[in-house]
C-alpha cells in the first residue's frame, strides 16, 4: 500500500530533494540539481508571496518511492482570468500504484483550491525547470532542465493528462571561424540604431544591469506560455543566484546611447558533467569542478535571449552572436545547447537554421481537467 505524506520537517524536505538522487543513481545522462538551490527555492522563493504550495512524499514497504509538488500560481490565474494548478518536482518509480497516489493528491488538494485544472511539470515561474521530457532520453540533460525515466509519460497518460504544449531543444554546431558576414553586420547594425556591446570583464561589471535583463525578460516573454512576471523581490532574489559567478565572455548585453539595455543572451560553459561529478554537493570538492568546468569545457548551454519590441526583426540578435560566438572560438566550445524553447517560437528556432541544429529533446506541459 502507497503511503503519501505531507512533507512538514527540515528533515521530510532534504528527503524530497534527495529522492531522485536515489532513483537516478548510476543514469549517466540525469544531471542532479544543487541541494543548496533546491532547499533555497522551496523553501525561501520570494515567488511565495503569490504562490501556495505543497510538497508530498509517496512511500510504500516504508520506502521512498515518489513525490510531488502542488502549485498555485495566484499571479497566473490573475493573468490569465483561468482557475490552473500546477504540478512539479515530480519523481516515481515505475509503479502505476505510486504515480497514481501522487496524482490523485495533488489533484484533491488542487480541487479545494478551487482549480478545475492542473498542468506541468512547471515550477514557480520560467527560471524553474519545467516540461516533462518525452524525446531524447539517451542525451545527456542540461543544469537547467529535467531529466526523467522514459516510462514517466505513459504514467502521466495513465493518469488522464494530456498534451498541453510541447518545447524542443536544438544541439548546435559551432563554426570553425567566426563567418565574415556576422562581423560587417554587426558594425552596420551598431552604427544604424547607436547600440553598443557592454564591456566587461568581471560578474561586478554586469550585475548593475541584472535587474534591467530581467525586467526586459518580463516584457519579451510576457505572452510565453505558462510566464508570469518577476517582482521586484524576484528579481533580486535571481540577481544575486545567479550574477555573482557568471563568465561575462558567455554573455552579451546590448545597450543604446541612453545606457539601456535592449537585448542580451546569456549563455554558460555545460556544468552538466561537472555538476554530475559534485553530486549535488559544492562542498567540500563541488565546486572544484564546477569552477574546471567554467575554464575547459567544449559544450555551452544557451539559457536566455531577448531583445526589446522596437529592436525586434532588425538584426539586433547578430550583435549578440557576434559577442558569444567570439568567447566560444576563444573558449574552444564546439556544441552548443539551446535548452527548451516552445514549439510554436519558431521566430527563436529561426535563429539557429545556419547553425547544423538537431532536433534531439522534446518536451511536454500536460494537462488535466479536474472534475468537480
Amino acid at each position: 500500500m502507497v503511503e503519501v505524506r505531507e512533507v512538514a520537517t527540515s528533515g521530510e524536505l532534504r528527503a524530497f530533494i534527495k529522492f531522485p538522487f536515489r532513483l537516478y543513481e548510476g543514469n549517466p545522462n540525469w544531471v542532479p540539481p544543487i541541494i543548496f538551490d533546491e532547499i533555497t527555492t522551496l523553501k525561501k522563493n520570494p515567488a511565495f508571496e503569490h504562490c501556495t504550495k505543497k510538497y508530498w512524499l509517496a512511500k510504500k514497504n516504508g520506502q521512498i518511492v515518489g513525490r510531488i509538488a502542488g502549485i498555485i500560481n495566484h499571479a497566473e490565474n490573475k493573468k490569465t482570468g483561468k482557475h490552473a494548478a500546477r504540478l512539479g518536482w515530480i519523481d516515481f518509480t515505475d509503479d502505476p500504484e505510486v504515480s497514481s497516489a501522487l496524482f490523485q493528491t495533488v489533484e484533491k488538494w488542487a480541487r479545494e483550491q478551487s482549480a478545475d485544472h492542473i498542468h506541468g511539470p512547471l515550477g514557480f515561474t520560467d527560471m524553474d525547470k519545467e516540461g516533462l521530457l518525452v524525446e531524447g532520453f539517451g542525451e545527456l540533460g542540461t543544469f537547467a532542465t529535467i531529466y526523467n525515466h522514459p516510462y514517466y509519460p505513459v504514467h502521466f497518460e495513465a493518469n488522464g493528462y494530456g498534451k498541453s504544449i510541447d518545447w524542443v531543444e536544438f544541439e548546435i554546431d559551432v563554426p570553425k571561424e567566426m563567418p565574415p558576414r556576422i562581423a560587417g553586420f554587426s558594425k552596420k547594425v551598431q552604427e544604424r540604431y547607436g547600440l553598443r556591446q557592454l564591456e566587461a570583464t568581471k560578474p561586478s561589471q554586469i550585475k548593475p544591469y541584472a535587474g534591467q535583463v530581467f525586467r526586459l525578460l518580463n516584457e519579451a516573454y510576457s505572452d510565453l506560455y505558462g510566464f508570469v512576471e518577476l517582482t521586484e523581490k524576484q528579481i533580486k532574489f535571481y540577481t544575486d543566484q545567479y550574477f555573482t559567478f557568471i563568465n561575462p565572455g558567455f554573455v552579451s548585453v546590448i545597450l543604446n546611447q541612453q545606457d539601456e539595455v535592449v537585448a542580451f543572451g546569456i549563455t554558460m560553459p555545460s556544468l552538466s558533467r561537472a555538476v554530475q561529478k559534485a553530486k549535488g554537493r559544492l562542498i567540500p570538492f563541488g565546486f572544484l569542478h564546477i569552477l574546471r568546468a567554467m575554464k575547459k569545457n567544449d559544450r555551452a548551454d544557451f539559457y536566455l535571449i531577448a531583445t526589446r519590441s522596437e529592436y525586434r526583426n532588425k538584426g539586433v540578435h547578430v550583435l549578440i552572436f557576434e559577442k558569444i560566438l567570439s568567447t566560444f572560438l576563444k573558449f574552444g566550445i564546439k556544441k552548443v545547447e539551446t535548452n527548451p524553447e516552445l514549439e510554436t517560437n519558431l521566430q527563436v528556432q529561426a535563429i539557429w537554421k545556419d547553425y547544423q541544429p538537431r532536433n534531439h529533446k522534446r518536451r511536454r506541459c500536460y494537462v488535466k481537467v479536474l472534475s468537480t
